[in-house]
Order: C-alpha cells, then sequence, then structure tokens
C-alpha cells in the first residue's frame, strides 16, 4: 500500500495537466472552424502527453478502499480528457471532420462532470470552476468549501437526464446557501444546440453562475432539437420546468434569462418573443432568425424587451447577415437590443462572452 504521502504527490502531479488538458479543449471549442480544423488541433496537442504521462504515474498507485471513490472520479475526469484530445488529434484527417471536432470537444462535459465532485475537497478544482474575476475570492472560496456534501439539494443535479434520454434537465444550485435577495435567486436557462444534450451544455455556463450565485437550467430538448418547425413540444416542458423548480428553489420571476447556442439561441427568441416560455430576458447565440417570428409576437411583448443577440462574423452555418437583420427588425419593433458581433467567432460557443451577458441580465449593462 502506498503511504499517503506518495498518493497526494501523485494527485498533485496530475491535477494541473488534467486541468490544463481540459482548458485545452475548451480553447479548441471556442475556434473550431472547418478552413482551420488542423491548426486547432496542433494548438491542443502539447496537453495529451503529459496528461497521458502523469495518467500512467497516478494508475500505478495502490489506493486504499476509503479513497477508491477519490481515485476513480479522478481516472474518470482524466481518461475522458485523454479521450478529448486523442478525437480532436484524429479529427481532421476524418472525412467529417468538422463534425469530428464538435465531438471531441464535448469530451469537455464528461470530464468536467466527473472532476466537478472533487471541488469541495480540492481548491484548486474549486478555482478551476469559477471565472478568473472568483478565483482569488478567498470568502466565496472559503463558503462553498463549507457546503454540506451530504445536501442533494444544492451543487449540481439532473432530473431525468441521463445522456441517452430527452426532455429532462439538469440544473445547478448554489452551494452558498440562501440567495442573495429575499426575492429569489435570478435564474439561466440555457439551451443546447442541434443534436445537444442539456447536461453537456450545462457546462457551458458553470463556472459564471457559480462565481455570480445564480442557478441554472440546462434541459435537454424533447426531439433531436428543439421545436423551430412543425408542433411545439418545449414550450410546455420548458414551463414544467421552471415550476418544478421554484417549489423546490426561491426564484426571482422578475430575473428569468432565456439562452442558448445555435438552434437552442433560434428557440429560445422565438419562445421568447411569442412568450410560450415566461422569460424576462433573452440572450440568442449563433441563431438562426426569419422576419416572421417578429410578426409572430405580440407587440406590447416587444415593448422593452431586453435582448442580448451574439453572432460570430465568421460563421459558417447561420450567417451574420440573419444576425444583422435580428438585430435590425427587433429594434425597429421596440425591444431593448444590445448586438455583439464577434469577429473572431465561427459557429462555436463564446464562453467569454457569458460574464458581459450575466452582467447585462443581472444589472442591465453589460461592462462594469
Amino acid at each position: 500500500m502506498a503511504e499517503r504521502e506518495d498518493l497526494v504527490d501523485a494527485t498533485m502531479a496530475l491535477l494541473p495537466s488534467l486541468l490544463e488538458a481540459i482548458e485545452a479543449l475548451r480553447r479548441a471549442g471556442r475556434q473550431l472552424h472547418p478552413s482551420g480544423l488542423a491548426e486547432v488541433a496542433q494548438e491542443a496537442a502539447p496537453f495529451r502527453e503529459p496528461l497521458g504521462d502523469a495518467l500512467a504515474s497516478f494508475r500505478a498507485q495502490e489506493w486504499p478502499p476509503s479513497l477508491q471513490r477519490f481515485r476513480e472520479q479522478l481516472l474518470d475526469a482524466t481518461e475522458s480528457a485523454l479521450q478529448g484530445h486523442e478525437a480532436l488529434a484524429a479529427a481532421p484527417s476524418q472525412p467529417d471532420a468538422i463534425l469530428g471536432g464538435y465531438r471531441a470537444v464535448r469530451f469537455v462535459s464528461l470530464a468536467s462532470e466527473a472532476l466537478y465532485p472533487l471541488a469541495g475537497s480540492l481548491r484548486p478544482v474549486s478555482q478551476f470552476f469559477l471565472t478568473d474575476e472568483a478565483r482569488n475570492d478567498t470568502a466565496l472560496l472559503d463558503a462553498l468549501a463549507a457546503a454540506d456534501p451530504a445536501r442533494t439539494d444544492i451543487g449540481v443535479i439532473h432530473g431525468d437526464n441521463d445522456r441517452e434520454s430527452r426532455g429532462g434537465f439538469s440544473l445547478y444550485v448554489p452551494e452558498t446557501g440562501e440567495p442573495a435577495s429575499a426575492g429569489g435567486w435570478p435564474l439561466v436557462i440555457a439551451m443546447h444546440g442541434g443534436s445537444g444534450h442539456g447536461r453537456d451544455f450545462l457546462w457551458s455556463w458553470l463556472r459564471e453562475v457559480r462565481s455570480a450565485g445564480v442557478l441554472l437550467a440546462s434541459p435537454t430538448a424533447q426531439g433531436r432539437t428543439w421545436s423551430l418547425a412543425g408542433p411545439d413540444m418545449d414550450s410546455r416542458p420548458l414551463n414544467r420546468m421552471i415550476e418544478q423548480i421554484a417549489e423546490r428553489w426561491p426564484i426571482d420571476r422578475s430575473r428569468v434569462l432565456l439562452t442558448g447556442m445555435s438552434d437552442g439561441g433560434s428557440f429560445s427568441l422565438l419562445s421568447g418573443l411569442v412568450g410560450t416560455v415566461p422569460a424576462t430576458h433573452l440572450a440568442p447565440i449563433s441563431a438562426s432568425f426569419h422576419p416572421a417570428i417578429v410578426s409572430a409576437a405580440p407587440p406590447e411583448r416587444l415593448q422593452g424587451l431586453p435582448i442580448y443577440l451574439t453572432h460570430g462574423a465568421r460563421d459558417w452555418m447561420f450567417p451574420v447577415s440573419l444576425a444583422r437583420a435580428a438585430a435590425q427588425a427587433l429594434g425597429d419593433a421596440g425591444a431593448a437590443v444590445e448586438y455583439r458581433e464577434i469577429a473572431d467567432l465561427s459557429h462555436t460557443y463564446p464562453v467569454e462572452e457569458n460574464p458581459r451577458i450575466l452582467r447585462w441580465f443581472l444589472n442591465g449593462k453589460a461592462t462594469g
């Protein structure tokens, strides 16, 4: 049996390589574009070998039964990150290269989910799941570390949302206790893109909401994507989800943000404008747009409705002209539109935009 000091050393040798490798995959996900996939894979390549070496050393240690769960969580996270890097390295040579790139970066969510339970006991892990600005907030870190690990009503919770199922949701409830406001917690509803899953998309927002003390719900569409054509199968379940959350945790109904990526962004705009989902703020990202959406919305709903519209100038799936037309049409109809066009953004999720969106949502402005 290895001495406890050896186990600590093996863990501390693995952890930096693991966190750096996950972060490298996150950066790759932000930069994916069909014409630059090989370059993105090359930039991530240096993180793969150090992670494999650290993993081999970690596996060689003999762990006592009392620490087996800890060992398995770190192994699961590391193996997922390594699979992601191997898939990204292979993607440029595949016939469906860009789809291979998207599949590779989805391992970020698998690695994050396996790693997150250790945030309460390992401060570097807790810091990893915070924004850069919050990572040195000692009071916040202490409050997060003080959370009771036996509680099942805080942290990351999944409601009938296995990756093989559709129609459930995943939830983050701040571990720090009661909401800062007597009115309840603000709620962010983050909607995945086409063929995505809420259990994965949750991690796109986890750092920001955990740093700010905000509730996050990440639902999964009833079908392979959201109800953008044909009968609306998703609005009613989304309303049920909000009510289920409100039954257990206090929600500030005056601050409910509906946001999403790609098809999730399109559906957030559609359902938010017509009012089938009771959101107070809308933030579609890399979404499609049709002028008929505006004409279908009740005029009184549009008046002053806060909308934060984000799109990439390099989007190859939904041209940026769609977003420019949406910003113009929504503004003309009376909505309070903030339009953000990002020069280097392709059809990927701009995680760096989350803090701006959250400030806009909570404070009425994106800066400051």
